[in-house]
């Protein structure tokens, strides 16, 4: 599966392990209601290329995931701050 790598040149390695530390940056410095999103420009910075399956859980079952991992959050960064920012709306107050 890595086998692009073998005959990539030490530049193309470096350049390679930048793009991806980008990539992952993105995703780990995402917040608020970017959290929900699925993020396919991760996928994407893999060399094969395929169009994901996704399966989507029915409502209740994705509002108890949603719930979950909500919860997880309070657990895992209990003092983070919170914020009252709706979803789309730019007139929302982003204040904590």
């Amino acid at each position: 599966m890595n086998e692009d790598l073998t005959h990539l040149t030490r530049e193309e390695l470096i350049a390679e392990v930048v793009k991806l530390r980008k990539g992952i940056r993105a995703h780990r410095d995402s917040t608020m209601h970017e959290l929900c999103w699925h993020h396919p420009q991760l996928w994407n910075l893999l060399p094969e290329k395929t169009i994901p399956e996704i399966a989507v859980p029915a409502w209740p079952q994705f509002i108890r995931g949603c719930l979950r991992y909500r919860e997880s959050l309070d657990t895992q960064l209990p003092d983070a701050p919170r914020v009252k920012k709706e979803f789309n709306d730019p007139d929302s107050p982003s204040n904590i």
